[in-house]
């Protein structure tokens, strides 16, 4: 024992037969409303059938053992509605297990939770005799044969299995004192003991499931925690989840919707509890989830609950009878205390068995008084009852206030008695023995009142109405029956324990009934039901809405003066079976044997059965065209604690936009574009809204060659948008990922939403969003706050092997931002935003899931450190830890196109360069040996690709001023690389022929390039056609380089550090490049392009930024080093004297311009494409404005041909810097094709139409952003 000593125990598990709302279907063949007598039975049945059965319980799952045993938990679990004389009530949980409907003169108690009634109620198991069935109000077909019910109540006895309480059992005083009672009344022939669905021997039930003998504690009115109570969740419940129907709890069905179309059958709206969506107090019946019935809906809500369902429906356009909520009852009820009498009666339950003074089950006893009188509303029965130790304080007190209405009569002893009998509860509380709650009596009286309650709604809540139940000659009559009793023993009778509370003769009632009773002639003039519970389609009719079946107490056209558990089971049984035989199904009667509650079930319904063979499920399908497995895993995410899975947090959110349907829709937009159209949309008054409840897991996530911590997550909700045909949409095992960092974007970290959802139509739409963080947040709560609520969505139409397929694959499979890159339809284009009001109580759903409070408390502390963690480095993205390059590259990065030849070229002045060489692809059309230089340092090898795959030869010369061995110790400038760029010319025409050449040029190459053609050092004879990318003779800096350059930076820098300023940060460099790069956090920039790579703020100090960063994905800016090398001062200064001049220029001292009308004539008759990125903040776009105007004054737009048509051409390219045109993830799409074209057009004509190679363009091409890298 001592090896135990300071080990916590492991906690308590219970079973869960319900699954997920996550896991719900979008449509079975029966729908079950409710799961008590009625509810619980359909389900049984009809899963027995093979029939796919969904069965939605308005309250939680809790099995004995959770049950509240003290008064602070059943206040918790306490949900109070209605209305009062004076002011309408709703407070408390609204799943809660003790649900008080506050009526006008009656109120009633009813139970929310899987079981219904069943697990609050007393237990008792007694037959409505024949003379109350054969009252007029009953059909036809039971009043005249009302041993019809006989068969039933077998059938449920047979289920149930009730007994009295055994005579070898324990002597019970509460029991004893009752029976004397009856004797001194002269009705001892009346009193019996009942039969009760109470265990009193160990082993399995008729259902399979293990129980235990009573304890004896009176706990049945706050729920049996000792598994003796035979409820129906111990029973048809277990015995439909084995046979394959499935179970939802915290589902608060509102209202039934036929289906018109093809599909037939009916939708079944209801609003979802879970993870706290009830904050969202004025969406959570607005945003309703629904559920499509194929084929029936069995109502078994309760007799409230189902006539609020059809009152709703009926207000939504259900056509059903006018009767609905009229002819309710409470069956009678009546509580009464006998108080303070002279025997101890020991009526207090206790949660812990006292087996010296043991209490009993509640009801054990009846003094029945039925068939006393000609007239059967004059029946009446008496029982015995025991209030639960939660209750006892409380009834105590009650009891107390009301005690002064004793006798006057009795002596002045035995008035001391009683008042010290009353002083010794009150001091040392209820279970003190001689005290006056021990020998208080309780009693429960069922008999028959005048079934005219109604139940309406008012404000879309119920109103329950019982005016005068309390003050009929019968009740009083009643009242002096139970005095006399209680006298008897010396008590005093409290008829009316709530006098005071409730009002002057307002009673409780706990068997509610009526509200969509029976006909009695068959017709909807009479009644809401034919005999068997079908609903009728309206007044002067005896047709019937086909598989819309009320099963519960709500049909039960008057008071039973009976319990009425079994009648209610007995009428189910009836109704469920006239249901199977008219739709030619068969109830399997197999045994289960032992149910294993925390397994598997034993059984699946037919359809699913029969789709386990096919290769790809139907939409219908247990996982949504997943497996098993996948179902299980999914289980695993949204049940952790059952499945013992990591931990999550779960939370419910909500946003609201505008989002623009119809017209032209584009898959991929930018945010302007999502802000145009979210601004029609706005002007169109096309309102949408989301509702989701998000449950959150950690997964490691590979990036770039580590594992780091994300949240991925469960979607389930609705999306709302009435301009959207198929509104509202349900949204069931979508999924979120959280804080991602965007691949595809530099510095960018992203929120994004997949989400498959299906129309009330049966339309199947495809939901994609996002939300971006990046530096643009920087030191700005406004933009932090509008980038994590800011969702840009574009829904898409599902193709028609996606819609066959449903929703495919599990949850953790995701690819391409959920469908992105198929060739699905945009049909709507928007965004949704999260309203601060919303966001603060989005907090207050925010719920760790765990077995203990320490692993909730831990997983709620990970998940709030990982938001946080996330966010400050986009917010202090200045004070953020400096990124530099990695050793080795990430093996993704390495270039898989190696050339096919390469050269080394030798230059006039005896300098070696590289020079390269990529033969077309095979599937191409040969370029007839034409080639392409880009003297774009190491950049090229994307844009190599694709011109080979457009069927060219490509060269590429990596001139002296890229990166090439000792340019650090040299001093060359761009006038010094025109001679590596004509060597390598002059050896491509040799090797091929001597043919032209056409040349794309960008930035400094492009400088160079000019240089040589205008000092005539590279003939242009040699030229096909140039491409310039960004410049080519008039260098205009763009502003911040103009600043720079006045402010001498060159000089500064070469007096401190040397000739040399090198782009790749190391953290190997001294202390004074350290330093530099530590002030370069600080470099002034435009909003949404700061970082904390070090070599960008480097390159971005020596040249500007050459990009926008948003173009760039995060593999490219993280290896930034890769693609520069640095920059002597002597370039430096020579650029920054050609930018301030606008001219290209040889080197010092002289500076000479070289764009002179003598050497522009050089330039005769040679094509030229000018380009500029429209937001680079290198060279100003009037850079090529400038040369474009100059060659089209000098030669005309046909470069001084003769008849040559246009041949210079120039375009912005919005969007795109200074070297994201060749480096950026879309360039591809962006720019490339615009080069090509030009290219196309020069060198085979203008005739020639491109063919593009789909599939190996898109897989060489699409989203790749650097050399050798995809993705």
């Amino acid at each position: 024992m001592q090896g135990n000593r300071g080990v916590k125990p492991e906690p308590q598990r219970f079973p869960r037969i319900s699954k997920p709302v996550e896991l719900l279907q979008d449509s079975y063949d029966c729908v079950v409303i409710g799961s008590g007598y009625g509810g619980g039975i359909a389900a049984s049945r009809m899963a027995r059938t093979g029939e796919s059965v969904c069965l939605l319980e308005r309250g939680e799952e809790k099995w004995p053992g959770e049950y509240p045993v003290c008064l602070k938990q059943v206040f918790n679990e306490l949900h109070t509605t209605g209305s009062s004389a004076t002011w309408p009530l709703s407070s408390g949980k609204p799943t809660g297990m003790y649900h008080i409907v506050a009526g006008r003169g009656q109120s009633a108690l009813v139970c929310n939770g899987l079981g219904g009634t069943s697990l609050i109620n007393a237990n008792v198991f007694l037959e409505a005799d024949e003379r109350t069935l054969s009252m007029e109000t009953w059909p036809e077909q039971i009043r005249q044969n009302p041993a019809c019910l006989k068969e039933y109540y077998q059938k449920v006895r047979d289920v149930l299995e009730p007994v009295p309480y055994p005579d070898d059992w324990p002597r019970l005083k509460k029991l004893e004192a009752f029976k004397r009672q009856a004797h001194m009344m002269g009705l001892a022939g009346n009193f019996y003991k009942v039969p009760q669905t109470t265990r009193f021997r160990p082993g399995v039930n008729s259902c399979g499931v293990d129980m235990l003998p009573s304890t004896l504690t009176g706990q049945d009115a706050t729920g049996v925690n000792d598994n003796s109570k035979t409820t129906t969740l111990v029973t048809y419940l277990s015995d439909a989840w084995n046979w394959g129907a499935e179970i939802f709890c915290q589902c608060e069905v509102r209202y039934i919707e036929e289906v018109t179309d093809g599909r037939g059958g009916y939708m079944v709206y209801f609003a979802w509890h879970g993870h706290k969506r009830g904050i969202f107090k004025d969406r959570l019946h607005q945003d309703l989830l629904w559920v499509h019935a194929r084929r029936a809906v069995f109502l078994g809500a309760g007799a409230i609950g189902t006539t609020e369902i059809l009152l709703r429906s009926r207000d939504m356009g259900l056509s059903v009878s006018d009767c609905v909520g009229q002819g309710m009852s409470g069956n009678g009820d009546m509580l009464t205390f006998g108080y303070n009498t002279d025997e101890r009666v020991n009526a207090m339950g206790r949660q812990r068995p006292c087996h010296k003074h043991p209490i009993g089950p509640t009801i054990n006893a009846v003094i029945d008084m039925r068939g006393r009188s000609d007239n059967p509303l004059d029946d009446f029965m008496i029982q015995e009852g025991a209030v639960p130790q939660a209750l006892s304080r409380l009834m105590q007190t009650i009891v107390d206030v009301q005690s002064g209405k004793g006798s006057r009569k009795r002596r002045f002893v035995q008035r001391a008695r009683k008042a010290l009998a009353r002083w010794k509860s009150r001091v040392l509380g209820p279970y003190v023995c001689g005290g006056a709650i021990q020998n208080t009596q309780i009693f429960l009286i069922m008999s028959h009142d005048g079934s005219q309650a109604t139940i309406r709604l008012e404000n879309d809540k119920p109103v329950l109405e019982f005016v005068g139940v309390g003050h009929s000659d019968r009740v009083k009559r009643l009242h002096a029956v139970l005095a006399k009793a209680t006298e008897a023993v010396g008590g005093t009778v409290i008829d009316n324990p709530f006098h005071g509370v409730l009002g002057d003769q307002h009673q409780i009632t706990a068997h509610p009934l009526g509200g969509a009773q029976m006909s009695r002639d068959n017709t909807g003039a009479r009644g809401v039901t034919n005999h068997v519970g079908e609903v009728f389609t309206g007044n002067a009719t005896s047709d019937t809405h086909p598989g819309l079946i009320v099963v519960d107490g709500a049909v039960v056209p008057g008071a039973l003066g009976v319990n009425p558990a079994a009648t209610i089971a007995a009428l189910a049984e009836r109704a469920v079976e006239h249901y199977t035989r008219a739709h030619g199904l068969v109830v399997d009667e197999e045994s289960n044997g032992m149910l294993d509650l925390y397994g598997e079930p034993g059984h699946l319904p037919r359809r699913r059965e029969s789709s386990k063979s096919s290769s790809v499920d139907g939409p219908d399908s247990m996982s949504r065209g997943g497996t098993a497995e996948s179902a299980q895993l999914t289980l695993e995410r949204v049940d952790p604690v059952r499945y013992n899975a990591p931990n999550t947090v779960a939370f419910t959110e909500l946003m609201s936009g505008f989002i623009h349907s119809g017209g032209n829709q584009q898959r991929s937009c930018g945010r302007d574009s999502y802000k145009l159209l979210s601004q029609t949309a706005r002007s169109r008054g096309e309102t949408a809204r989301l509702v989701t409840s998000n449950v959150m897991y950690a997964v490691q996530i590979p990036r770039l060659g580590t594992e780091s911590r994300s949240y991925k997550g469960i979607v389930t909700g609705t999306f709302v948008c009435p301009t959207i045909k198929g509104s509202p949409f349900m949204i069931s095992r979508g999924h979120v990922e959280l804080l991602l960092p965007d691949n595809e974007v530099s510095g960018t970290t992203k929120v994004e939403y997949g989400l498959h959802m299906k129309g009330i139509d049966g339309r199947r739409l495809h939901f994609k969003g996002y939300k971006t963080i990046d530096s643009a947040s920087s030191l700005s709560m406004k933009d932090v706050w509008r980038s994590t609520t800011t969702l840009y969505v574009t829904i898409t139409e599902l193709e028609q092997q996606q819609q066959q397929q449903g929703h495919s694959a599990s949850i953790d499979a995701t690819s391409n931002h959920q469908g992105g890159d198929s060739p699905a339809k945009a049909i709507a284009t928007g965004i949704l935003r999260v309203r601060f009001s919303d966001f603060w109580k989005q907090l207050f759903t925010l719920t760790p899931t765990g077995g203990s409070l320490l692993a909730r408390t831990v997983s709620l502390g990970c998940f709030v450190t990982y938001f946080a963690r996330t966010l400050l480095p986009h917010f202090f993205v200045p004070f953020a830890p400096l990124r530099y390059a990695t050793e080795p590259p990430h093996p993704r990065f390495i270039n898989p196109t190696p050339p096919t030849r390469t050269y080394t070229v030798v230059a006039s002045d005896g300098v070696q360069t590289k020079l390269y060489m990529w033969e077309p692809a095979l599937d191409c059309i040969p370029s007839d040996g034409l080639g392409d230089a880009v003297p774009v340092r190491n950049l090229f090898m994307i844009p190599v690709n694709y011109f080979t795959r457009a069927g060219y030869r490509v060269f590429v010369t990596v001139h002296r001023i890229g990166i090439v061995d000792h340019a650090m110790d040299e001093s060359w400038t761009t006038y010094d690389a025109r001679l590596d760029i004509k060597a390598c010319l002059a050896h491509i025409r040799e090797s091929q022929g001597a043919q032209k050449v056409y040349t794309i040029a960008h930035c400094m190459g492009s400088v160079a390039f000019a240089c040589g053609l205008l000092d005539g050092t590279i003939p242009a004879d040699w030229i096909l056609g140039i491409t310039c990318s960004q410049v080519f003779m008039n260098p205009i800096w763009s502003r911040s380089n103009a600043f720079k350059t006045s402010i001498k930076l060159d000089r500064a820098y070469r007096r401190l550090a040397g000739h040399w300023f090198d782009c790749r940060a190391s953290t190997k460099q001294g202390a004074l490049q350290r330093a530099v790069d530590q002030m370069l956090r600080f470099l002034p920039d435009e909003k949404g392009e700061k970082c904390s790579n070090a070599s960008c703020h480097r390159i971005t100090l020596l040249f500007g930024r050459c990009w926008s960063h948003g173009n760039l994905n995060e593999a490219t800016h993280r290896h930034m080093d890769r693609f520069f090398n640095g920059a002597n001062m002597t370039l430096m200064t020579l650029l920054m004297r050609m930018g301030r001049s606008g001219a290209v220029s040889t080197n010092g001292p002289a500076y000479e311009d070289l764009t002179s009308a003598h050497n522009l004539e050089r330039l005769r008759g040679v094509p030229f494409f000018l380009f500029s990125g429209g937001d680079s903040d290198v060279l100003s776009p009037m850079a090529t404005q400038r040369t474009y105007e100059k060659l089209c004054n000098t030669f005309g737009l046909s470069a001084g041909r003769d008849g040559g048509g246009i041949q210079y051409r120039r375009k912005v390219i919005p969007g795109y810097g200074h070297l994201d045109g060749w480096m950026g993830r879309n360039a591809w799409r962006d720019v490339y094709p615009v080069v090509r074209e030009e290219v196309d057009r020069v060198v085979r004509g203008e005739e020639y139409e491109f063919v593009e190679v789909a599939n190996p363009l898109h897989m060489g091409f699409r989203g790749s952003g650097v050399p050798g890298f995809r993705g």
